[in-house]
């Protein structure tokens, strides 16, 4: 069947294109899908104009607003399965992993279902009988939401749900390489009796489809997820017509250990936080910053840890972690990792693709750690995506020199996402944790959120937040009513000729 769904209808891209989608895992073909273009984009941008501006999804009561959220969670919960295997056969994610993922993403459809049925905006005392004064939130508009691959339908929902929740009407433009499953809520979205064009979907390759979206005037948001350099490229699209923006553009997150760390949770946290799917977490702790006195003891568990994890594909029983997203990613990949040893940095374990035939036709790469990186060196400045972790030093001769160390090398990056402190010392770990400039702060652990609580950069790493109230907030209009129930007249200017 066609993939692309506009203004209420699945069709063909306008070209007849297509592209083969094929698993990470075995390179096996998953799927041949339509492949989008401008026109498609114009199209689907055009549909959910005309649903925001004539049709009935903006002014549908929240009660309602959320009740169809919540009908996509339970969907998501009954289908599990089926939605994990479509995850899993696009990015070559292990099963298990994915099937937590749709645990996840159903969460997410609940919260923003239950902010939204409690919305009720404010009134303000003005002191004056006479006056109503009232705080009311609307929709943006039209939604352009542009999503990554790396966590397809997860990224999806922390978009799709609260631009829903808030009434407004959007396009999705999910990464060409993993549509299936952004396919599936389409799906849903129609089948709940989402309205005709409030929900769109254009596949197909950014540089192609994204620009005439973002550059679009009858777009009044775009929220991106991606690559710093794509996301500079939306911000200035979008700057034209001075539309909203939302960006995540990923980091450089700094886990610091300090010595009075519980090391083994510390240790083994580490090795989750990098090498969990493959390193292709935006937050992922690719930066492991050590006390000097424990670097030996941590450096030695980290290498071992790391020559040990199993790779295989997302239905192997056995497998710990999967592959790369494409060849061309490894290829990235094994290039930030030979410039690292270019540049001085020592490798401990890994380094390039596994030497194992059964494997041979996945797009897999070892877990990796390079030792002796400061933040000079281009890998630990540049975000590389793979499963690759650099290990840096500080020290100090009292307790404030080496905070103020390990905080100035933790800081010392364009990018401000995550990060993560380690330390018995819990006055030590506030003092640390309120000086890290990045968005979300681990204390003694390392990944977990809850979707009831914001997620989102500083500095280079993007622009807004998801999740929490302010994931709501980035897709509402705040209106001030004020209403004079005993109007009467100003008399500010002299008006003596008038006889009213």
């Amino acid at each position: 069947m066609p993939e692309l769904f506009i203004d209420g209808e699945w069709r063909d891209a306008a070209s007849g294109e297509t592209r083969t989608i094929t698993c990470p895992a075995d390179g096996t073909e998953v799927a041949v899908v339509s492949e989008g273009g401008a026109r498609d984009a114009l199209d689907a941008v055009a549909a959910a104009r005309r649903a925001f501006d004539e049709g009935p999804w903006p002014h549908t009561p929240a009660p309602e607003r959320a009740a169809l959220l919540r009908a996509v969670a339970d969907r998501l919960e009954a289908e599990k399965d089926e939605v994990a295997r479509l995850e899993s056969l696009d990015t070559g994610k292990r099963f298990y992993e994915s099937q937590l993922d749709v645990d996840d993403i159903a969460s997410v459809f609940r919260h923003f279902a239950d902010l939204a049925a409690a919305d009720a905006g404010r009134v303000v005392d003005t002191g004056m009988s006479h006056i109503s004064s009232r705080i009311v939130h609307e929709p943006v508009g039209v939604c352009v939401l542009i999503t990554p691959w790396n966590y397809p339908l997860l990224q999806t929902s922390w978009k799709v749900a609260p631009a829903l929740a808030a009434g407004n009407t959007f396009v999705l433009k999910p990464s060409e390489l993993t549509p299936h499953t952004a396919i599936w809520l389409m799906k849903t979205l129609d089948d709940l009796g989402l309205p005709k064009g409030a929900a769109n979907l254009v596949l197909g390759a950014g540089a192609e489809v994204g620009p005439p979206m973002t550059e679009s005037p009858d777009v009044d948001l775009v929220s991106f997820t991606g690559g710093l350099v794509s996301g500079k490229r939306v911000m200035v699209a979008a700057a034209e017509t001075v539309k909203r923006v939302a960006l995540e553009l990923g980091g450089k997150n700094p886990n610091v250990i300090f010595a009075d760390a519980d090391l083994d949770a510390a240790i083994d946290n580490a090795v989750t936080a990098v090498f969990l799917d493959s390193g292709q977490v935006c937050s992922a702790g690719a930066r492991l910053i050590v006390e000097e006195e424990i670097h030996d003891q941590v450096v030695a568990e980290l290498v071992r840890r790391a020559k040990a994890i199993r790779l295989g594909g997302p239905f192997d029983d056995s497998a710990e972690t999967g592959p790369l997203i494409s060849a061309e990613h490894r290829a990235k990949v094994q290039a930030y990792v030979d410039q690292a040893v270019e540049e001085g940095a020592t490798l401990l374990a890994g380094g390039g693709a596994p030497d194992d035939p059964e494997l041979a036709n996945g797009y897999y790469f070892e877990p990796t750690v390079l030792d002796g990186a400061t933040t000079t060196m281009s890998a630990v400045q540049e975000e590389s995506f793979g499963p690759v972790v650099t290990v840096e030093t500080f020290s100090g001769a009292t307790r404030d020199e080496a905070e103020d160390a390990a905080i100035a090398i933790a800081n010392d990056t364009i990018y401000g996402l995550a990060g993560a402190v380690w330390s018995e010392n819990a006055g030590r770990a506030e003092r640390v944790a309120s000086r890290l400039r990045h968005g979300t702060i681990w204390i003694n652990d390392y990944h977990p959120y809850v979707p009831q609580a914001e997620w989102g950069g500083m500095k280079q790493s993007g622009i807004g937040r998801e999740l929490g109230l302010a994931g709501l907030e980035e897709y509402r209009e705040t209106k001030h009513i004020w209403h004079n129930t005993r109007p009467a007249r100003a008399d500010w200017f002299a008006d003596e000729g008038s006889d009213a």
